[in-house]
């Protein structure tokens, strides 16, 4: 019986009945491909060189120096490993000259130098996703898809609904909601500070930080949260992405690069934004273990004028130390970083007296 082609690639297919095989001693089921080409046939067969001269006369390959791999990885199947294989396996024919490096790098490649544009391809990477079972395969796909699926271009909420599911009305724009996503993550850093005003013992020393927190807090509302480290209609140096909206891994506090140059736009997709909460704002010099307790110790014997609070709003709300990271390069361990005991206070006949100040920039209307 001649092998029959699989229908739209679905993975369904036939080969001869279990009583044909019966008469041919043990006969393995598979599926063949050949590299050039999406569609799949199921062929019966013994060995390699019976499967070749087969899936040779098929997929119309000459005999000649033909070869068959994995479709998975590529891997060359002989003899020995051809019965071993599981039936159904999906293998690829080559001719003396093709190479196979894995399925879905293949069909990336294919996907990707297509003349596809926008949801066309989107609708591709999803077909291949359908057919994938492997799931480290289906990581890659998925991964693909979601940096394809990108509405980036589309800034007001009524060009892209989906991307605004769960925010409120009141945001018109995706990049005053990432504004107010990046106020409200150092707006918490700043509440941890006055939190820590509840462990000071000493009247005296409660009353100075008291007053530091409040100049901190001063500072960092005349700088408008810093909410321009994730909006991207800021200028350089001011955002911390790409005018597209494109966000890159600054890598672990101890690293400078990103070793596995994680990126994301969040902009692109309803997804793309909710995956993005889960980066985080890192301090290289930690917050809670060592900025605070070294401002708590600064104000045992001094007066908060006398402490040099620019270098501790720089250490806690700037990118002075702040790192954006990938949740995996995100190292919750001790970081082992001081201050710098030399910017602690303030040096002498320095000109600047009580508040510090920040620039300030204009409020602009969501």
């Amino acid at each position: 019986m001649q092998p029959v082609e699989e229908e739209n690639g679905s993975g369904r297919y036939k080969t001869e009945s279990s009583a044909m095989f019966g008469l041919f001693g043990k006969v393995k089921p598979v599926k063949i491909r050949s590299c050039n080409d999406s569609r799949k046939y199921g062929v019966a067969a013994k060995d390699v060189k019976e499967l070749l001269k087969k899936g040779c006369k098929l997929l119309q390959l000459p005999l000649s120096g033909a070869r068959v791999c994995l479709y998975d990885d590529g891997t060359k199947v002989t003899d020995e490993y051809f019965k071993t294989l599981p039936d159904n396996t999906e293998l690829v024919i080559l001719s003396r000259d093709q190479t196979w490096s894995g399925g879905v790098v293949h069909d990336i490649s294919q996907l990707l130098s297509a003349s596809l544009f926008g949801d066309a391809i989107v609708e591709a990477a999803k077909g291949l996703l359908s057919d994938e079972k492997a799931p480290k395969r289906r990581k890659i796909l998925t991964d693909l898809m979601q940096n394809l699926e990108d509405r980036s271009d589309l800034e007001n909420r009524a060009d892209d609904e989906d991307w605004f599911k769960g925010v409120d009305a009141r945001f018109k724009t995706k990049s005053a909601y990432m504004r107010y996503n990046c106020e409200s993550r150092i707006r918490g850093y700043m509440k941890e500070v006055v939190e820590a005003t509840k462990t000071v013992e000493k009247a005296k020393v409660r009353a100075e930080f008291e007053k530091a927190s409040q100049s901190l807090a001063e500072m960092l509302k005349n700088a408008r949260n810093n909410g321009s480290y994730f909006d991207r209609t800021e200028e350089e140096p001011d955002r911390l992405c790409t005018q597209e909206g494109w966000f890159t891994c600054q890598g672990s506090f101890d690293q400078d690069l990103c070793p596995s140059f994680h990126s994301i736009n969040p902009y692109s997709s309803h997804e793309s934004r909710v995956f993005f909460s889960t980066w985080n704002l890192d301090h290289r010099i930690e917050k809670k273990r060592t900025v605070i307790p070294a401002l708590l110790d600064a104000l045992q014997n001094h007066k908060s004028a006398d402490v040099n609070l620019n270098y501790f709003y720089r250490m806690l709300f700037t990118r002075e130390n702040l790192k954006l990271v990938h949740i995996v390069c995100h190292k919750k361990g001790a970081h082992n970083l001081q201050c710098d005991a030399k910017e602690i206070f303030r040096r002498a006949g320095n000109p600047q007296k009580g508040k510090q100040k920040v620039a300030v920039k204009k409020r602009r209307l969501l």
